[in-house]
């Protein structure tokens, strides 16, 4: 274990806290629940930005910016939006050193603004489908704050798109959460699932909410991600009206969808140790370090030539750093290398040379193995590629093992307690149950999975009828 990391099975609040202080990520800010997000910790967030802002041109879409001012008026044209968002609202009532003639919101998101300007931008069919999304930053007036998952500022990026068709909304909704699961499972090593939140959980002001779920090394649930089908709701509120291909007047249909900078802790709770950070190679901007041993100067001179030499056709194929620094020892730099991260470090020394050989060492599973330096390259990226696949099934193996269906509720709650976990349960839909079940263990209804299928069933709370189960457990 890293010296200064507490272990995961001491205190996995600790534990957490540590590991984003040992890598470097990010610092607490002098401005109470807000954070600094250091180089280490915002390089992460620009591999996720760069990733997902590829996806999301990739299916049409384009950014754009909007203001982080809005207007008082504008947030109380949607009423079920602005009562779902109040509590968390932070409001400007003084500019310029005078009072505002109107309170302005420091977004908590943006659905009223934007939809005040598509409203000028609409007016008839032709003018569709709007395809936006927006890198931005945002603020809810959080209580109770931790680094990355909940803070009173943060980053994200955030979808909102118009359409002509009820049935263009809710592919587009579909479409958006695919992009995400896509992104989790595929770049960040996370499998999720997806599925659509209940009434009581859904998006202020939406049809319907889809949203995908992971689950973290102490079995609790993170909501990683979510896409709203949110109808004609604002499209009516700021009157966005358009002509059909019929010649009649017909509200716009929306959506809107968002990840933010809680991925990154989704990231560090996911696949991190002991010992520290533990980056898939694809969320790594740098994921190959060289460390080069020497003795003297002679022998440093002559390492890092060789190193040179090693390295000269590596630009290109995959960023890489070599830690040619003289002040530090070799043992030292092993372990801040460690603790930041680094998919793959290399190693080499006088004996090394002697053998035409390096030393590679996985950082996820620590394997150290002695390879040749010729086509030291393709070794490399064939490492990079099985790390990717192997910290994935790893992942998708623990959430198997901690998911468990179950049929009576005084098991359940004593599983609960006792292992945490996933659990697949039969609930009547109706929002009262919902509530029993959050107050008396809480935990929550996290979504109704995709792939669960028709089975009828007696709810786990009431005994009633259920057509289906669903996915339940404590979260973040």
């Amino acid at each position: 274990m890293a010296k200064g990391i507490t272990k995961r099975s001491v205190d996995y609040s600790r534990w957490y806290t540590d590991v984003i202080a040992a890598a470097q990520l990010a610092d607490y800010s002098p401005v109470k629940g807000c954070m600094v997000i250091r180089p280490t910790g915002y390089a992460i967030w620009e591999k996720m930005q760069a990733a997902l802002d590829k996806l999301f041109k990739d299916t049409g879409h384009e950014n754009a910016y909007f203001p982080m001012f809005i207007p008082e008026h504008f947030m109380k044209k949607e009423a079920e939006h602005v009562e779902g968002f109040a509590p968390e609202c932070a409001v400007v009532t003084h500019g310029g050193g005078k009072e505002l003639e109107e309170p302005l919101f420091v977004r908590p998101t943006s659905e009223t603004i934007i939809w005040s300007m598509y409203k000028d931008w609409i007016q008839s069919y032709r003018d569709l489908p709007i395809l936006i999304n927006q890198w931005a930053n945002v603020v809810r007036w959080e209580m109770r704050t931790r680094l990355f998952l909940r803070t009173t500022e943060f980053l994200w990026q955030e979808g909102h798109t118009a359409h002509a068709t009820a049935e263009e909304a809710e592919a587009e909704t579909k479409q958006m959460l695919e992009i995400y699961r896509i992104f989790s499972e595929e770049y960040m090593a996370v499998p999720v699932i997806t599925g659509r939140k209940t009434e009581r959980e859904k998006f202020a002001g939406a049809l319907h909410t889809y949203c995908i779920e992971a689950m973290m090394q102490d079995t609790k649930a993170l909501q990683a991600g979510t896409s709203h089908n949110l109808g004609q709701n604002f499209a009516k509120a700021f009157d966005v009206t358009f002509q059909n291909e019929a010649g009649e007047l017909e509200s716009v249909w929306a959506t809107s969808w968002g990840v933010s900078t809680r991925l990154i802790g989704a990231l560090i709770m996911t696949h991190s140790d002991d010992n520290g950070l533990v980056l898939p190679p694809k969320m790594a901007a740098t994921p190959v370090v060289f460390v080069p041993i020497w003795a003297s100067n002679e022998e440093m001179n002559t390492v890092l030539k060789k190193i040179d030499e090693i390295t000269a056709d590596w630009k290109g194929k995959f960023n890489f750093k070599i830690d040619d620094r003289n002040n530090i020892r070799p043992g030292r730099k092993f372990n801040e290398w460690e603790k930041k991260g680094i998919p793959i470090r290399i190693e080499m020394g006088p004996r090394d040379m002697e053998t035409n050989e390096v030393v590679l060492v996985r950082r996820d599973t620590g394997e150290k193995i002695r390879l040749p330096q010729d086509n030291l390259v393709e070794r490399i990226l064939t490492t990079l590629e099985t790390m990717q696949n192997d910290m994935f099934n790893k992942a998708k193996e623990f959430r198997k093992h901690n998911t468990h269906i179950v049929d009576d509720y005084e098991e359940f709650k004593q599983r609960l307690d006792n292992e945490g976990g996933f659990y697949l349960i039969h609930w009547n839909g109706k929002t009262a149950t919902e509530e029993k079940l959050q107050e008396e263990t809480k935990a929550t209804i996290r979504c109704i999975p995709f792939d669960s299928p028709d089975e009828p069933g007696k709810c786990l709370i009431t005994g009633e009828p259920s057509e289906r189960r669903v996915l339940v457990a404590r979260a973040y």
